[in-house]
């Protein structure tokens, strides 16, 4: 039950967050909605290389490779726009940080490779596919084209249109923008500690079973099969606590410009929130997954926050 009340919850937020974000409309310049072409044109070309590639490789994790990549273009190409205003230089220059270091992360996990259509896939894909109605390759079909290709592309897309939105301000460097300088780093500082700390966990719990030993025969806390160290044991998500919050930190950078018509909210707000509910059903699947697979998992849940990190898990 309460699962599905933090799903309506984050739902009605995001709804209500979108709808007055965009009830004032867009008034965008012609510099911007050049900009958006140029972008949206390659987002385009993203969704049926993902889809086509995906579809012909069995490899559904193309649009996983270029996550971390497109904003990176993205960016540049804003800031390239708007004559390489000081607040659209420092954009790009944290999500290019942002998306080396994520591109590096998944790189050491075997993603990438000569044969660009190969790589390790992302382990959800291949489970969703043998699944109730996924099994049916016309429905997957569907998916990957819906969802996969077009909705991740957009939400990649969508997620820098924050830079666009303060393309065309005067508006000096200010409070708001030192704080989401500040908050991009830290949560930026949280993903990179978060990974760092579940590499470590698989990397050791692997070298534990290569003799053939048994999970549960397995040294403590590896024998629980996932990971409760460092961030993971206050938060079940910490790498998706930072790559949320570092997304909305981007958004912060609209607070300083004047161009938010309620407050704080804009019509480039819809982006990150859509980002929270990608977040929330991928952690969902996640979970449904683990606790499947592991026997405390369910335990873990009850006893440790999804995302930000409070009480210590304790067995």
């Amino acid at each position: 039950m309460k699962k599905y009340l933090e799903i309506i919850l984050t739902i009605v937020i995001c709804i209500l967050g979108i709808f007055i974000g965009l009830s004032k409309g867009f008034n965008l310049s012609e510099t911007q909605i050049h900009t958006l072409k140029v972008i949206g044109i390659m987002a385009g070309i993203s969704v049926l290389y993902c889809f086509l590639v995906g579809e012909i490789s069995r490899n559904n994790s193309q649009m996983d490779k270029l996550w971390s990549v497109l904003p990176i273009f993205y960016t540049w190409i804003i800031a390239f726009n708007g004559n390489f205003n000081f607040r659209l230089v420092i954009i790009a220059i944290l999500v290019t940080f942002w998306g080396v270091r994520l591109t590096y992360n998944f790189a050491k996990k075997g993603a990438y490779s000569i044969k660009f259509w190969s790589g390790e896939e992302d382990y959800r894909w291949k489970i969703l596919r043998n699944k109730g109605l996924f099994k049916n390759k016309i429905v997957w079909g569907l998916f990957d084209l819906c969802f996969i290709s077009f909705y991740q592309n957009f939400i990649v897309l969508a997620i820098c249109f924050p830079a666009v939105a303060i393309m065309d301000s005067n508006a000096g460097f200010g409070i708001f923008d030192a704080v989401a300088i500040f908050l991009a780093i830290m949560f930026l500082l949280i993903e990179t500690i978060a990974d760092i700390e579940q590499m470590k966990f698989h990397t050791k719990k692997k070298e534990l079973l290569k003799d053939g030993s048994k999970l549960e025969d397995i040294e403590t806390p590896y024998n629980l099969g996932f990971n409760t160290t460092g961030l993971w044991s206050r938060s079940r998500h910490p790498n998706y606590l930072g790559e949320q919050g570092f997304w909305v930190s981007i958004y912060v950078f609209t607070l300083a410009c004047g161009v938010n018509h309620y407050f704080a909210f804009n019509w480039s707000i819809f982006a990150c929130l859509l980002l929270i509910l990608l977040f929330l059903g991928s952690s969902t699947l996640g979970e449904a997954i683990s606790s499947s697979k592991y026997p405390m998992y369910q335990d873990y849940q009850k006893k440790t926050s999804k995302y930000i990190p409070l009480w210590k898990f304790k067995i």
